[in-house]
């Protein structure tokens, strides 16, 4: 070790010097072991013993550096894990169709983390056995249920909400919002009221995860003052608690959502976040909120090293979501956890949304093994050009359907109006006196699908897969290379990612060693995988 700054301190050991030295532990068993200090002296490191820093002492040994203990609760907002009632500041952020599944959410919450259920996409009465399978198998949580923006299906929104309520879900996650909605509003202040010492209390919890500043102040802010109104009127809240309302942020929880899988906007996580924090303290001075909204970081953290870097810039805690997708206990199929485990940071593109196909909006998939960026795109370029289906050449139409939906469009129209008629009749409606609505429904049907072949593992669809999938889904890959992880069968939720958080935590820990000029090598530190029971291990107090 070099050491490349003058003492701190002088070191004493606990017990005899020569006994000291001959029980002293290499540097990285020192950096695994969270809960102990670490004192670096010219002789060495150990985490036992004692340290002068006055002058004092004029035996023992020079101290070079030091660490203090990082457990893994401290990692991040020990307030965010106070509140949600979890031990660890680790969330597996919702992923659409079930694919962050009931079992995802069982486990992570077992094992002292937050997971939530990804609702959007399925039928509300699946998503009502699903609450109560996940109220049956965490009665104390804890665990969350997505809450997706549907503008294009504000009923659903709706819908949902009343489930939610009806539930007594606590804990959503908003993903995908454009703006305030009344649907999740009315979510946010049912139930709001002062307890016996004057504090307001919500019920409802929301944590918002957005990637654009504009989305971020809304839920930063208190509710809509015409929003509170409206429920007011509709019976939904009194009068008294809309003026509660008016105290509290839409979320006490932001998380930033950078370059991932799925609706993104592909932002850079070192801007993004610093941004989102500067913004939080902003409406904070503004409203003087009781509890100052957290924020958190999620895209891109799938390795210990992405993962530090998040805790180095503050980050409340950390958001999961394209790794879990690769585990055991996700809501797709084999086919998929093995094309993931394949897959290179540079396999990946941005294709059309299904949910916001009209608007332009995209979303970030796996392109190895796939053609679905290319024909999703294709569908969107028709959709710009032509104002109906008739209108499509008929070359393209022949090709759209020997290809594409393998059947006639007109049949696909059929198929895809039973579906509307009862999810959103209004939808029908709209396309029989709008044919560009009509072909927008019809092209969405193809994105629909494309993501219930790939849950479903439909072999003879695999080149229309839709994964939803961000690069950090290749830069895991190639942190698990070698270890037990590098095989899809082994990849167990609770255990990937504490895994990452493990490491981070050594990680931070190596940092600030080499901060204070000991050379440390981060290849050789970096803990490779461990199983969940060797964590825990380490992690015993």
């Amino acid at each position: 070790m070099v050491y490349a700054q003058p003492s701190l301190g002088r070191w004493t050991p606990a017990v005899s010097t020569d006994e000291a030295l001959a029980d002293k532990k290499s540097l990285r068993d020192l950096l695994v072991t969270l809960r102990a200090p670490i004192i670096v002296t010219d002789r060495g490191a150990t985490s036992t013993g004692t340290v002068c820093f006055d002058g004092s002492a004029s035996d023992g040994y020079p101290v070079c550096a030091m660490v203090a203990p990082l457990p893994l609760e401290h990692c991040g907002d020990r307030q965010f894990c106070a509140t949600h009632g979890v031990r660890y500041p680790m969330v597996g952020g919702s992923m659409a169709k079930g694919i962050s599944s009931a079992d995802i959410a069982i486990e992570l919450g077992k094992n002292g983390m937050i997971g939530f259920f990804g609702s959007a996409g399925l039928p509300l009465e699946l998503v009502d056995q699903t609450i109560q399978r996940l109220q049956q198998a965490l009665p104390h949580g804890p665990f969350g249920v997505n809450l997706i923006h549907s503008p294009n299906e504000p009923d659903l929104e709706n819908a949902l909400v009343d489930l939610y309520i009806k539930r007594q879900v606590q804990l959503i996650e908003a993903s995908a919002f454009l703006a305030m909605s009344l649907s999740v509003v009315r979510y946010r202040v049912h139930g709001i009221h002062r307890n016996d010492q004057g504090e307001i209390v919500t019920p409802n919890r929301i944590i918002a995860k957005i990637s654009r500043e504009e989305v971020a102040r809304q839920f930063l802010s208190p509710p809509p003052q015409k929003m509170l109104d409206q429920l007011v009127n509709e019976g939904h809240i009194s009068a008294d608690q809309a003026v509660l309302a008016q105290q509290i942020p839409m979320a006490e929880d932001i998380t930033a959502e950078a370059d991932s899988g799925g609706h993104t906007d592909n932002r850079p996580a070192l801007s993004l976040f610093p941004t989102i924090c500067a913004l939080r303290d902003e409406l904070q001075a503004r409203y003087a909120y009781p509890v100052r909204p957290r924020i958190g970081l999620a895209g891109g953290i799938a390795t210990p090293l992405s993962a530090a870097a998040a805790i180095a810039m503050g980050a409340a805690y950390l958001v999961t979501g394209t790794v879990n997708q690769a585990c055991c206990e996700s809501g797709t199929s084999d086919l998929v956890r093995q094309m993931l485990a394949e897959a290179r940071q540079a396999d990946i593109a941005m294709a059309p949304a299904a949910d916001m196909f009209e608007m332009g909006v995209d979303v970030q998939v796996l392109k190895r093994g796939t053609m679905f960026s290319m024909r999703a795109a294709k569908l969107y370029d028709l959709y710009r050009r032509y104002d109906s289906l008739d209108q499509i050449p008929a070359d393209e139409r022949d090709k759209l359907e020997k290809t594409f939906f393998r059947a006639p469009l007109n049949d696909v129209w059929t198929s895809t109006r039973a579906f509307f008629l009862k999810r959103d009749p209004r939808q029908v409606q709209r396309a029989e006196q709008d044919p560009k609505h009509l072909m927008a429904l019809v092209f969405r049907s193809y994105l629909g699908q494309a993501t219930h072949w790939a849950n479903d593992g439909d072999e003879s669809r695999r080149m229309d897969f839709q994964i939803w999938c961000g690069p950090s889904m290749g830069a895991f890959n190639e942190w698990v290379r070698g270890s037990f992880l590098e095989q899809p069968q082994q990849r167990r939720v609770a255990c990937v990612n504490l895994n990452i958080l493990f490491g981070a935590a050594v990680l931070t820990r190596a940092n600030s060693l080499h901060q204070q000029g000991v050379a440390i090598d981060m290849n050789e530190i970096l803990p490779t995988p461990l199983t969940t029971e060797q964590i825990k291990e380490y992690l015993r107090d």
